[in-house]
């Protein structure tokens, strides 16, 4: 597989911008100067577009079934799996086969809890973010030994091995073994209705989904735009070089690697809660498989990409199901092919190709 290029950060990038020569000066030029219209309009706008758009996607699942509004929660979990896993992957160039083994301790975490203790499914999700941490922490220091298909195949064994060690006996009586864990949905906390539609329990945890999500693409966000972020694509292109710039990558590896399992547990988590049941053949390796192709769909070393490859993963093997019932996966396959050849990139690529050219008319335009 071959990972987006980015130019490594030099020194500079690391660097405090510098001080100006007068700086009472430069506060009152700044202080002074006054933004055109354009320029104004230009930069509410992805506030107005964000606004826009979050008001569509809460009163969204008011206006369709119940089932539909299901789809549409799985589709905004399986976002927040894929950006945990392209943080590692499409940020920091480790490729990871097993994030669906991260996804089940999350899911096992928030049903075990929740079935055995008692405890609110809200306040499972630090729980699973914490302990998939720590895993993905651990597994990162044998991991720093390994890369490219090394890597991905100790991580492949680990999604292989996920659903066995579930079965096992000596843990049966907190998961359940072979039947598993049946859960039930959380009741909405208000009486509330919108367009006739009641606030039943799938609308009601689409919206805390929906929650959970702007806070872990907002930390995402923050996380790969700042320093942090350069020095993981420092890492990923040039590990010699960001090595003599004072980057600790043993520990930096082993942190990305720990953050990207913790988003991926708390998908998992909020993936059992969702679906209401819980059991090892629910998290085979094609979990894991299909959380990668997510990645690669939306595009690497993308944020928002996670959005479509969640969109692909959730809704296009059924759509291959209705076309032929005898050989959906061959059907799921040439869709994948035919994707991978028209925007190698991923969608994000395309978008960001498109948005290019639209500029660049603008200024012929002018």
């Amino acid at each position: 597989m071959k990972l987006p290029s980015a130019t490594s950060p030099g020194p500079s990038a690391f660097a405090a911008p510098a001080a100006p020569d007068n700086p009472a000066a430069a506060g009152t030029a700044t202080a002074g100067r006054v933004l055109p219209g354009r320029t104004r309009l230009q930069a509410a706008a992805p506030w107005v577009v964000a606004a826009a758009l979050l008001a569509v996607l809460v009163t969204l699942p008011f206006l369709l079934k119940n089932y539909r509004v299901f789809q549409l929660t799985l589709v905004i979990i399986y976002a927040i799996a894929i950006l945990g896993l392209n943080i590692l992957t499409g940020y920091n160039g480790q490729i990871s086969l097993g994030h669906g083994a991260f996804y089940a301790a999350g899911a096992y975490v928030a049903a075990i809890l929740m079935d055995r203790f008692g405890v609110p499914y809200w306040s499972t999700l630090p729980a699973a973010f914490a302990l998939c941490l720590v895993i993905g922490f651990l597994m990162g220091f044998p991991a720093l030994r390994l890369g490219g298909l090394y890597l991905a195949l100790a991580t492949f064994a680990l999604a292989v091995a996920t659903p066995q060690m579930l079965k096992w006996k000596g843990i049966s009586h907190l998961t359940g073994g072979v039947q598993g864990i049946v859960l039930s949905k959380p009741d909405p906390p208000v009486v509330f209705s919108l367009f006739g539609e009641d606030l039943s329990p799938d609308r009601w945890l689409y919206l805390f989904t929906l929650l959970v999500a702007v806070v872990m693409f907002w930390l995402a966000l923050n996380l790969v735009r700042g320093r942090v972020g350069r020095a993981l694509v420092a890492i990923r292109d040039h590990p010699i070089a960001a090595s003599a710039m004072g980057i600790n990558l043993p520990l930096s590896k082993s942190l990305t690697f720990g953050v990207s399992a913790a988003f991926t547990g708390v998908a998992g988590a909020l993936g059992a809660i969702a679906v209401g049941f819980v059991a090892p053949d629910s998290f085979t390796a094609f979990l894991s498989l299909s959380f990668l192709v997510g990645v690669v769909v939306g595009g690497l070393g993308t944020v928002w990409g996670a959005l479509f490859g969640a969109a692909f993963i959730q809704f296009v093997p059924n759509f291959a199901d209705d076309i032929s019932k005898s050989a959906p996966a061959a059907i799921y396959g040439i869709f994948l092919i035919a994707l991978m050849y028209l925007a190698p990139t991923g969608v994000m690529g395309i978008l960001r190709r498109l948005s290019l050219s639209g500029r660049r008319g603008l200024r012929g335009s002018r």
